[in-house]
């Protein structure tokens, strides 16, 4: 056995004996690490790669021959969590949860892992970074007891996969990935080889023997989850857990998804006793709406097959700067620059005198264009200082030319303004006519826009 030091890219896996600013496979600046490996000698044996069939010849087969296989899908009982899933937790799947420090995974799969006990299933909850006490602590404030709920806190690889083979659990949680480390690796655990190692043997482990595993992902400084990008790529699902947090509020969305719809969003509020599942998100984050007030407009955006409404606020104030200040929260910044150049060209606004801020109120990030027409409308309503109507909603695409361009889902956004009590909706005059939406057929006023200067007569009214 002999020792050198490499160098290694976290993002790739790349090696080299010299340390470089850019990793010539992948790309990625400042990504090699230093590193120290262990090399085995020739004619040692190895062992074999970890995987879906390690250790198996698997013949081919024609597509025609192959069995559709009939996924189960497991409650987690927690309706958002299934939302996002899919419908469930899928037997034999692998799922990587990532999050910022703090953010609350711990808490959610403490949570998860109780209510699958809870019902029935053998649970496996593997710490790597926790003592049992601490764990134990957490579980009493949290009110999780009873099920066959077990707790290991190891994080060598070899001792976790024996205490599965004696259990054999119907859900393994590892908490987190990138403490786990297998003894077959020189690596310091957290490295790429590491995290590759332990991806591929969980892997293996539920496509082999059917347990759903559930894998903690720790993220770095740009957000991206820590290790190699392979790691999201071998899993069949990978959800993000947002949020700020000073918000009490919570997102999971789902970023990779085999089973099920990318687009759906899971929201939860931190409280003392855990997180609490946010059934109606719409009325949560309407609550303590300020009236009266100029830059505020409600929009209702679509969140997967779940419409929400939320809040945009804006503030326009003079600057005494030759660069006027640009601030989004929530709302896209590219997105931003664009609406007020079109304000500014085809209106006659005048932004670029002003410092601009966009914000979204309870931590919401509106990634679709149909929050451009609220987010204009609360901009020209700042900067006149006239504030809009308290029953107004709006949702609609703006073009370059000032023009309102037609959304999906048209039909869902107005049944949930109209749940919430709004009596005005704008509405881009495409989706509204004869075999799109009759406006008769709703108690709330649909009011359809061709351009912004036929939404300017909302702040005229």
């Amino acid at each position: 056995m002999k020792t050198k030091t490499v160098f290694i890219c976290s993002e790739c896996g790349f090696r080299d004996s010299r340390w470089s600013g850019r990793c010539p496979t992948c790309g990625a600046w400042n990504t090699l690490e230093e590193q120290v490996v262990t090399e085995e000698k020739k004619g040692a044996e190895k062992s074999p790669p970890a995987g879906v069939y390690s250790g198996k010849t698997v013949p081919a087969v024609l597509l025609d021959h192959l069995e559709m296989p009939q996924y189960m899908r497991s409650k987690t009982g927690y309706g958002e969590i299934d939302r996002v899933l899919g419908g469930g937790l899928v037997s034999g799947s692998v799922v990587l949860l990532s999050g910022e420090p703090g953010i609350g995974k711990s808490t959610l799969l403490m949570q998860i892992g109780g209510k699958l006990a809870s019902g029935g299933q053998k649970i496996l909850y593997v710490s790597g970074e926790e003592s049992p006490g601490q764990l134990k602590l957490r579980a009493k404030r949290l009110g999780v007891s009873g099920g066959e709920l077990y707790i290991q806190t190891e994080t060598n690889l070899d001792k976790i996969l024996a205490e599965v083979e004696k259990l054999s659990p119907d859900v393994v949680i590892a908490d987190s990935v990138q403490t786990i480390y297998s003894e077959s690796s020189s690596s310091l655990p957290g490295s790429v080889s590491q995290v590759k190692e332990a991806a591929m043997r969980f892997i293996g482990l539920a496509k082999n023997e059917g347990p759903s595993v559930i894998l903690v992902g720790h993220v770095n400084k740009e957000g991206a989850v820590a290790g190699p990008k392979v790691l999201e790529h071998m899993v069949d699902a990978v959800l993000r857990f947002e949020g700020e947090r000073e918000d009490s509020y919570r997102m999971v969305r789902a970023v990779k998804n085999r089973f099920g719809s990318t687009n759906e969003v899971g929201v939860f509020e931190m409280t003392a006793q855990g997180l609490m599942e946010v059934v109606n998100p719409s009325e949560a984050l309407m609550a303590g709406r300020p009236k009266n007030v100029s830059g505020n407009c409600p929009v209702c955006v679509m969140e997967g097959t779940r419409p929400i409404i939320a809040e945009i606020q804006a503030l326009v104030t003079g600057t005494v700067f030759s660069a006027p200040r640009r601030t989004a929260n929530g709302y896209d910044y590219n997105r931003l620059y664009l609406l007020l150049a079109v304000l500014e060209k085809r209106i006659g606004l005048r932004f670029s005198a002003c410092d601009v801020y966009l914000n979204v109120i309870g931590g919401l990030r509106l990634e679709e264009p149909g929050a451009d027409l609220p987010a204009a409308l609360s901009l020209i309503s700042c900067i006149k200082d006239v504030p809009l109507p308290d029953d107004l909603i709006a949702a609609g695409e703006i073009g370059l030319s000032g023009e309102t361009r037609a959304i999906a889902n048209a039909e869902q956004r107005v049944r949930e303004a109209e749940r919430l009590g709004f009596s005005r909706i704008l509405l881009p005059a495409r989706n509204v006519g004869p075999g799109k939406l009759d406006p008769s057929a709703f108690s709330i006023r649909i009011e359809p826009v061709k351009s912004l200067y036929d939404a300017l007569s909302v702040l005229k009214k």
